[in-house]
């Protein structure tokens, strides 16, 4: 970044900086971020909610702090985005339901908390499908979200609000969630990062909503999005921390021990077909770590990710389907209703010992995604089999609808393992289409992680800002 380039555009990292040495004020930040949400929003409609005076104050909070001598925190000033499914004091978590228009929380979530107390400016709130069903974003209650680089594909989902956002230069850090790709397909599909934490990482708890069935407890994470390897990182470790509300966090160190610098590469894990132009920045992703000092082995499989995707699907529809078909009904949401239809005849053959059997596969697939990462401690693999998809693409017919959830395997079997997962924007096609690659480590080991990424970050283009058209 240039002395001249705008605040807003600036990553975390610098904001801080220049905030916390008194260089600008966070009231300047501020103002130059609601500027750019005001600009660029109305085309994309990722912000649903936000209060500009709450911002302004916010930042006066911060600026105040600074004049007494008192520390800040380590996001500074820096504007962030919130999902609409987090619990954040005053406002709705709406989840993208109308049912839950009203739902306002009383209290922060705790990692909302942890942002809050570290110097954030809580920019705006942003959209996401219903139920979080979908690679897509609209519904009822909030509306349509656009990919700012490109109206006609989508903006990926669930984050779809948060990668939008992240994408336009609206906030430098995005609050996401990912059961099966919520963070990282909206980080791919925009064109920049997003980091899925491993299970425990960051504390999830609402204490607006009810405890979520099982499958959901042992996949869904919150993370971050952003448009640089180094915000990732640092929205990641003020994300993180372990929390009595939430019994499965834990209170692991963010660095470990030095690993050997040797990765896996995997065009086509378990026969996936993936899109030659994905094929092509995975290996151009390789030579980057070769250059980096890494030796990279490309391998023909890897640990189980097919089989993988049916536990996450046993864990996810297998718990409730029929109240889960009826809500989304209820809430009259054509994504919802077509998501939960299109897996119908998986979820009418789940019974009791299928719902165990998974739970018991889980943990085989875990120890073999644990013990490959002792001797290969990156994975590079596809995001998804395909580009960027065509948006609302799941709805326009049976065969999209497959092709759609086909396509996501690494997206939804990789979470079963409990590792953490990393999707990397490394470029776009002539179109502008985005391209990336995904990047797997131990459960743990994010800092394994976002080291590989920035070792292939540092030889590549840096993440452009898109400008949204109408």
């Amino acid at each position: 970044m240039t002395p001249t380039d705008p605040l807003w555009s600036l990553p975390a990292t610098q904001i801080a900086a220049l905030v916390r040495s008194g260089a600008v004020s966070a009231t300047e930040v501020a103002a130059a971020a609601l500027e750019r949400l005001e600009a660029v929003n109305p085309a994309i409609n990722a912000v649903v909610e936000y209060r500009p005076d709450e911002v302004l104050a916010a930042a006066s909070r911060i600026d105040t702090m600074i004049a007494a001598g008192e520390d800040p925190g380590h996001l500074a000033g820096v504007p962030v985005t919130i999902k609409v499914n987090a619990d954040q004091a005053g406002y709705a978590t709406t989840n993208g339901l109308t049912s839950q228009a009203g739902l306002i929380a009383k209290t922060d979530s705790p990692f909302v908390a942890s942002m809050l107390r570290a110097g954030a400016l809580p920019l705006g709130r942003t959209n996401m499908p219903c139920f979080g069903y979908r690679w897509f974003t609209n519904n009822l209650v909030h509306g349509h979200t656009y990919n700012p680089r490109n109206r006609a594909l989508t903006p990926g989902g669930s984050s779809g609000g948060a990668g939008a956002a992240a994408a336009a230069g609206i906030g430098a850090i995005a609050h996401g969630t990912d059961i099966a790709g919520s963070i990282r397909y909206p980080a791919y599909a925009c064109g920049i990062h997003g980091l899925r934490p491993s299970l425990g990482r960051v504390p999830a708890y609402n204490a607006s909503s009810p405890d979520r069935p099982v499958g959901a407890q042992l996949m869904a994470v919150s993370g971050p999005l952003a448009r640089t390897v180094a915000d990732l990182r640092l929205g990641f470790e003020v994300m993180a921390g372990p929390d009595p509300r939430d019994p499965w966090s834990v209170p692991v160190p963010l660095t470990g021990p030095a690993v050997a610098r040797r990765a896996a590469l995997c065009l086509r894990p378990d026969g996936m077909e993936t899109a030659p132009e994905l094929e092509a920045e995975l290996r151009a992703a390789a030579e980057k770590l070769r250059d980096a000092g890494w030796q990279v082995d490309e391998l023909d499989s890897l640990p189980p990710i097919a089989d993988a995707v049916t536990v996450q699907l046993t864990l996810w529809m297998g718990d409730g389907y029929e109240a889960q078909v009826a809500a989304a009904e209820a809430e009259g949401d054509p994504g919802a209703i077509a998501a939960l239809r299109g897996q119908r005849r998986l979820a009418e053959q789940i019974d009791k010992e299928a719902f165990s059997r998974a739970l018991i596969s889980r943990i085989g697939i875990a120890r073999a995604w644990a013990e490959f990462l002792e001797r290969y401690p990156v994975v590079l693999l596809p995001p998804s089999a395909d580009l960027p998809f065509a948006d609302n693409l799941d709805l326009k017919g049976e065969a999209d609808y497959q092709r759609v959830w086909t396509s996501q395997m690494a997206m939804i079997g990789l979470p079963v393992g409990g590792m953490p997962s990393l999707c990397l924007a490394t470029g776009a096609t002539e179109d502008g289409t985005p391209l990336g690659i995904q990047l797997v480590s131990a459960r743990y080991r994010e800092d394994v992680v976002l080291d590989a990424a920035e070792a292939i970050e540092a030889r590549g283009a840096r993440v452009s800002i898109a400008t949204p058209l109408d």
